[in-house]
Order: structure tokens, then sequence, then C-alpha cells
């Protein structure tokens, strides 16, 4: 598609411009979000803006994983570097990727621990970030679109790229995943977002965020053609880390209904 485009002589990345475009509508949303819920806005930017960190070093951990061989070549090479330019070279082709579960993972510890020491409402500021996450996930998505990664299957009715940021996509028709992803993104965008303007579920949305998104996403993965992911008996680091969130999140829903009840 458009992995580069160039703007008064100087060229930018798609998926950085839609990230960093996601980053601000996101942080406009959770701040009118706030205000609307009787919340601190200046406590949920910075709550989003700290989990951040957590974002970037989350998400390049996890890449760092899913390339286990190079990880290992690279921690079995440390003495033999002759400078410092061929060290960071290597280090940029373990971690320069970034996976969104480990970033929405790394997000979450810190966002918690930021809520838990400044003494905020974990129920409430969680219900705001919920549909914050899945909206800035959305532009992500159409970043990855763009630029050429996290590629779909070959599909004879699918989009060609020519100039992908991943080579591997090129000259092949491929099912725009990407897309059906960004879209489901933004259903369940508009779903949180209309619970938490009607005030249902309180203190559950972001729980609910993580029983429908890896739903969806442990199926999309099967239309991903995309091979750099990581497999474990058969299927890709995605999947596992979806089922687990899965049970996981499920077994403190069915603990808060019987908490409430």
């Amino acid at each position: 598609m458009i992995p580069n485009f160039t703007f008064l002589g100087k060229t930018f990345s798609a998926y950085m411009f839609l990230a960093l475009a996601g980053v601000l509508v996101m942080l406009y949303f959770a701040w009118r979000a706030a205000k609307s819920q009787g919340l601190d806005e200046l406590h949920m930017l910075n709550l989003l803006l700290f989990s951040m960190i957590g974002v970037l070093v989350g998400s390049h951990m996890l890449y760092g994983i899913t390339n286990l061989p190079l990880l290992l070549a690279l921690v079995g090479s440390l003495g033999s570097f002759d400078s410092w330019q061929a060290f960071w070279q290597a280090l940029e082709a373990v971690f320069g990727g970034a996976v969104f579960y480990g970033g929405l993972l790394g997000g979450l510890a810190v966002g918690y621990v930021f809520l838990r020491k400044n003494r905020l409402d974990v129920g409430r500021y969680s219900d705001v970030t919920a549909p914050a996450i899945a909206l800035f996930h959305t532009f992500g998505r159409l970043g990855c679109f763009l630029s050429g990664c996290c590629y779909g299957v070959p599909w004879s009715h699918g989009v060609t790229y020519h100039y992908a940021a991943m080579a591997e996509a090129n000259g092949v028709a491929r099912f725009p995943v990407q897309l059906a992803e960004a879209g489901l993104n933004f259903g369940l965008f508009f779903l949180l977002w209309t619970l938490l303007r009607t005030r249902r579920l309180p203190g559950r949305l972001l729980l609910l965020y993580l029983l429908i998104y890896p739903t969806y996403r442990f199926f999309l993965e099967f239309l991903r053609g995309d091979a750099i992911r990581g497999f474990l008996l058969g299927l890709s680091t995605s999947q596992v880390i979806s089922l687990l969130l899965l049970a996981g999140s499920a077994l403190i829903w069915l603990r808060c209904r019987r908490t409430q009840a």
C-alpha cells in the first residue's frame, strides 16, 4: 500500500503516523470521557502516558521472545561485538519490532501500579481505559495495513502489496486481515463507549474488553500470513496469550458476579 509518504521533503512512516494519530485521538477521547464520568482528567491522561512506557517496553520485549533463535544467538555472542554500533544493530534485529499483546500486558501492569500508587479507583479509571485501548488499536491496525506488516494469508480476491515494509508480503494477493481487525476493534470501541456512557457494567469494562478482544484475535490469527510470530504446540504466540487472557478474564468475571450476588 503506502508504507511511507513524503511531506515537506521529509519521509514519514505511514504506520508511525497513524500510531501517533491514534495516541492523540485516544488521549482526547480519554480526557473527554473522564470528564463526563466525573473523574480527574489530569489523572486520566497521566495514567495513559505512564502506561505507554509499559506499552513500549512490553511490545518490544515480546517481539524479541518471538524471535527466540535470534535472541539466543544475541545472548551467546555478547562478548564478541567489536563495537557498540554492531551491538545496537544486533539488538535492533532482535527487539526492533513490536507485538501488540506485549504492549497491552506491559501497559496494563504499569497502569495498575500507577492507579494503586496514587490511590485512584481502579474500576472507574479502567472503564475509561478499555474503549481508549480499542480506539488506539484501530489506528494501529490501519497503519499495519498501509505499511504491509501483520499481513494476511494468500487470497485470490485480496490486496497485493508491491512496496510493503516486509518484503515477503509483496507480489501475492493477500486477505486484508489488518482491516478486518481494525473494523472489529472499532466495533469493540463503540460497544465499550456505549456501555460507558450508559453506565452499564461499572468497573468491568476492561474485563469485558479482555473477554471479547482475545476471542476474535484467536480466530484472526488463522488468517495471518506472516511467520515471525512464534509458535507453541501449533498455535501462534498471540493465540496462546489469547487463550490465557480469555481464561483468566472469565474466571475474574465469574468471581465478580458471585461477589455481587
